[in-house]
């Protein structure tokens, strides 16, 4: 006589109704909707695995996969209640964390409630730790903890900034909000503030964009960050006015060249230094080593497709990423700790941190005055 049948394998379409009567037997709240499950199955950003037991769901693992980096997240996981006790979760988590890595993915995410003594327990006996929590992050208002996991094994030579993570408030202050992570980080007593935010956007916009809101202009930045007491370098590889190439109204263009010059002018009363050549990734990591911190613009074109200029802190690095602090939680399945110490593989980072045909690169680094 045979034992059960147990089987792990991808998710499809069939199994679309037996996925939402486990999630109803699984969890009294904070469940996947149909339309959620259909979404995902049909998804090439995941990894979406099932076990069965003698051709019965039995249980699923939904992993996540952000675009541009090397982050993957345990976005759900659950068992039939009529099949606990079997060692199901752990084989999905492994199977979960194999298909993470195989696609490239250097570290595993998961929130798990505070509560769930029995899941944390069993995280950590597969290795992941805790690193960060939650209040009020489920429908019930419990906590949650976050715990990680390098899924991509390799000598570590991990170093890390101390950052808050700050949000930008609206679709164009990347720039201020990036500055004043870097701000808080190197000074306590530096106070960030939504009015902070709008006020340091006045100081450092461009007037002018490709379209809408002008962006944030690197001298712009470096001069907000130094009126309020900070050290800035600014790195930029080209000496024309920037962010002119996608603006078609002569008199905008102008309007830009006005304000990169005018940038150029009260950089030189600062004595803010300003060096013309691409900045090395290798100078980013001996800004971090010296105590700096530096803000990045990047295209996000690899991370949502829209081309668009993006600033971002850079907030440690290891032997083959750099990590980020990004602003803009776009992604609806993103939240606030997922973009926190953000992993980008070095050749990754190399991509995504230049802008526009004309591939500009720029840096401002942030010191201590």
């Amino acid at each position: 006589m045979t034992g059960p049948r147990f089987h792990l394998r991808e998710v499809s379409t069939d199994d679309l109704k037996a996925l939402v009567k486990l999630e109803e037997a699984a969890f009294s709240n904070d469940r996947l909707s149909r339309r959620s499950f259909r979404h995902w199955i049909a998804s090439c950003k995941c990894a979406f695995l099932v076990a069965t037991i003698d051709n019965t769901l039995a249980g699923y693992i939904l992993v996540i996969y952000h675009s541009g980096t090397r982050l993957a997240r345990l976005y759900s996981i659950a068992t039939d209640p009529r099949f606990r006790g079997r060692g199901i979760a752990r084989r999905l988590i492994e199977a979960g964390e194999h298909a993470a890595s195989d696609s490239g993915r250097f570290i595993m995410r998961l929130e798990v409630a505070s509560d769930n003594r029995p899941a944390v327990a069993l995280y950590e006996s597969l290795g992941y730790q805790t690193f960060g929590s939650y209040r009020d992050y489920y429908d019930d208002h419990g906590d949650a903890i976050r715990m990680q996991k390098r899924i991509h094994h390799y000598r570590v030579l991990e170093v890390h900034a101390d950052l808050p993570w700050i949000r930008q408030t609206t679709a164009f202050t990347c720039g201020p909000a990036a500055l004043m992570m870097a701000m808080r980080g190197i000074r306590a007593d530096y106070t960030p503030s939504r009015h902070e935010e709008l006020q340091i956007w006045r100081e450092a916009t461009t007037i002018f964009m490709t379209s809408g809101h002008g962006g944030c202009h690197p001298l712009g930045l470096a001069l907000a960050a130094r009126q309020r007491g900070f050290r800035a370098e600014t790195w930029i590889n080209r000496r024309q006015p920037l962010f002119v190439e996608g603006v078609r109204d002569a008199n905008k263009k102008r309007v830009i060249g006005m304000v990169h010059e005018d940038y150029l002018q009260q950089a030189r009363r600062q004595r803010i230094r300003i060096r013309y050549a691409d900045i090395a990734q290798q100078t980013l990591i001996w800004a971090l080593d010296h105590g700096a911190i530096p803000v990045v613009l990047i295209s996000t074109w690899r991370l949502d497709g829209k081309k668009a200029p993006h600033w971002v802190t850079v907030s440690g690095y290891d032997s083959e990423c750099l990590f980020v602090h990004d602003p803009d939680p776009e992604e609806t399945s993103q939240t606030p700790l997922d973009c926190q110490y953000q992993p980008i593989a070095r050749a990754d980072f190399a991509r995504i941190s230049c802008f526009g045909q004309n591939r500009l690169r720029t840096a401002v680094i942030i010191s201590d005055s």
